[in-house]
């Protein structure tokens, strides 16, 4: 499972990461985090309101910060 965080770099941004890493050790899913700051890469996506989470390429969130368990449920969701 790869997991991107999209967002220049701001603290929305970079609390949606710390989130995720938090979710990602609490399940017992591999997953890789990449953190993309490239606004053309972001772009590509479709995204114009960050953070925004995409996992194994789908966006399932947009514009806000969810918490430890919403992303949890996100990964179980999206399990393959």
């Amino acid at each position: 499972m790869k997991i991107e965080i999209l967002g220049t770099g701001c603290s929305k941004c970079k609390a949606l990461e710390e989130a995720t890493k938090q979710a990602v050790s609490q399940s017992s899913q591999f997953a890789q985090i990449e953190k993309v700051e490239d606004i053309m890469k972001i772009m590509e996506y479709g995204v114009m309101s960050t953070p925004a989470l995409v996992i194994d390429g789908k966006v399932v969130s947009t514009g806000k910060v969810l918490s430890v368990h919403e992303i949890a449920e996100l990964i179980k969701a999206n399990r393959v």
